[in-house]
């Protein structure tokens, strides 16, 4: 669904240069639902803005199904953002208008693209648990039904890939919980790809696969091992634990991101010695020299 390949992303000014992502490497399963962890600055919610037609690449290559992001002409960005992607965003004001009630908030976006399905609509905020609030005002709904009709609006011209930007970010522990638990429904039932982006660790218990961004690059991955958790803790099994393993990602021409606390546990700054003893790649602090 997703193929990123040396992504560059450099934002100039009259004195000023920001190179926000310098080659990012990523690749997304059609119906994969994954995040993307990444401190502030880390260039996460760029690369999220590129995938989402928002904002334009540098360099490199970014293809999402059909569509080359790096060559797409501005009438083709339009049906791109209507046709194939859905945008959550940690501020609700930018998905919701707040004279319009949950019901007609969702009907816009297929009047807009000359689709109304009234039907599909009560049946998203069915799924996101609204049946019994679709026709309220914006003002009548908490914070977490607002960003639950926001899901349901990002759903509402069958996209084949969501994108959330921390839609978690300004919800309790509670509603947090309700929000991923929808997502990992639509993924399931909808067969949609879902890529959110977020600073909390917690959500990797959620998803199947994590890719951390340091830097610009893709650094780690954390892949589930258990890829059938979900169905077995719905069917009640007991004593069931989330397990990631860790991986680090390397690039077509062997380039890697070491996780910067196993070097500083090795005091391991500029240089490192590397070692292949037949079986493993053994990296050590620099030999000192004698002699």
């Amino acid at each position: 669904m997703i193929e990123c390949e040396g992504l560059v992303k450099i934002y100039k000014s009259d004195d000023l240069e920001v190179v926000a992502l310098q080659g990012l490497n990523l690749k997304v399963e059609d119906g994969e639902m994954m995040a993307i962890i990444g401190n502030s600055g880390s260039g996460k919610s760029t690369l999220l803005n590129i995938l989402g037609g928002l904002d334009r690449p540098s360099a490199g290559s970014v293809k999402v199904g059909e569509w080359d992001l790096l060559k797409i002409t501005e009438e083709q960005i339009v049906e791109y953002k209507r046709d194939t992607v859905g945008f959550i965003w940690q501020n609700n004001a930018r998905n919701l208008l707040p004279y319009l009630s949950a019901l007609e908030n969702v009907e816009m976006p297929m009047m807009l693209a000359g689709r109304m399905d009234r039907k599909y609509a009560k049946q998203l905020l069915e799924w996101v648990g609204l049946k019994e609030r679709m026709h309220n005002k914006l003002h009548q709904l908490s914070g977490g039904e607002q960003q639950r009709v926001a899901m349901a609006i990002a759903l509402s011209n069958r996209p084949k890939m969501l994108l959330a930007d921390e839609p978690t970010g300004s919800v309790d522990t509670r509603t947090s919980d309700m929000i991923m638990d929808i997502f990992r429904r639509m993924n399931r039932e909808l067969g949609v790809t879902i890529v959110i982006v977020t600073h909390d660790l917690s959500l990797a218990s959620k998803v199947d696969r994590v890719v951390a961004i340091r830097d610009g690059m893709t650094s780690t991955e954390f892949i589930k091992r258990n890829h059938h958790l979900d169905e077995e803790i719905a069917a009640g099994a007991s004593g069931l634990k989330q397990v990631h393993e860790e991986y680090v990602v390397i690039d077509r021409v062997g380039r890697m991101q070491i996780p910067k606390e196993y070097l500083s546990a090795l005091n391991i700054k500029d240089k490192a010695s590397i070692e292949f003893d037949g079986e493993r790649i053994v990296i050590t602090p620099p030999k000192t020299l004698e002699g």
